[in-house]
């Protein structure tokens, strides 16, 4: 009798620990358990930790409530001023009602998916090339409420939406080039303009200088000589002006020693022959 009862006892235990075991789920921190019995949802969420179902009854489904990251495909689209574009980007999203996420669709990160593909397309089509390549803050904006709208019904939240790389054709990327490099030269020669416009006005502002001061004039030439003779490999040829000798001219003073020059002696002027006096006859002719 003894032997039949722990005989049952035991058979107990061991029944309870099976439906025990069959009936104890583990729910991670970052999940949330979701109960169906006879393909009925269950209310209440099943928080993280050890919960309890009825075994064959209660069908438990986890759902992840991470941040879950997808790459959307690139996908090829035509802007609003006519270009060809390839774009691609990536969506951050997370599930925030896990019985919406199980019921309202069928495979929620399938459907953000679609959804963001679309939405990629549509933004391509509505935005200029400049846009797409330098204000993509507002453009990210866009694409998320776009993506964000039909996802809230599915208790997925969107967190962000950024858009990775534009693939722009290589005759664009020439044609951005050559009007890169048009705009740069541009730049520069204005540059180069307004640097002679700033020169001129010193210059002429020098050549008043050296008008006042001819003494500068002749400093600014042996200026230059020395520059010039710097360079060991030329030859120089250097005109002395005459303003320079009579400079020197007035300032070397008179040699007292040195003999005066006599002064020239005009030659004696040219006088007339005198007529002569031969007589003549009466016609003129000479007498004899």
């Amino acid at each position: 009798m003894f032997q039949e009862v722990l005989s049952a006892v035991i058979a107990a235990v061991v029944g309870l620990a099976v439906v025990t075991g069959a009936a104890a789920r583990v729910v991670r921190q970052y999940e949330r358990g979701v109960v169906f019995r006879f393909g009925r949802l269950r209310e209440g969420i099943r928080t993280p930790g050890l919960t309890m179902i009825v075994p064959v009854l209660d069908r438990l489904r986890k759902v992840n409530m991470q941040i879950v990251t997808m790459p959307v495909p690139a996908q090829e689209g035509i802007t609003r001023d006519n270009v060809t574009v390839r774009v691609d980007a990536v969506v951050y999203f997370k599930v925030v009602d896990p019985a919406s996420a199980i019921i309202e669709v069928e495979d929620y990160r399938f459907a953000v998916s679609q959804m963001a593909q679309t939405s990629l397309r549509s933004i391509i089509g509505k935005s200029d090339l400049d846009d797409l390549l330098s204000n993509r803050e507002m453009l990210n904006q866009g694409l998320e409420l776009m993506i964000d709208s039909p996802a809230v019904g599915w208790g997925v939240q969107i967190d962000r939406v950024e858009i990775k790389d534009v693939s722009l054709p290589e005759t664009m990327k020439r044609s951005m080039a050559r009007q890169a490099e048009a705009d740069r030269e541009r730049r520069a020669r204005v540059i180069n303009a307004d640097a002679e416009l700033q020169a001129s006005k010193k210059l002429a502002e020098a050549a008043a200088v050296m008008q006042d001061q001819p003494a500068a004039l002749q400093l600014r030439l042996l200026q230059t000589v020395v520059a010039v003779a710097a360079e060991k490999n030329s030859t120089l040829v250097l005109p002395f002006p005459v303003e320079l000798l009579r400079f020197l001219e007035r300032a070397t003073p008179p040699d007292p020693t040195a003999p005066d020059t006599p002064a020239a002696v005009a030659p004696p002027p040219v006088l007339p022959a005198p007529e002569s006096e031969t007589p003549t006859t009466v016609d003129g002719s000479p007498k004899p």
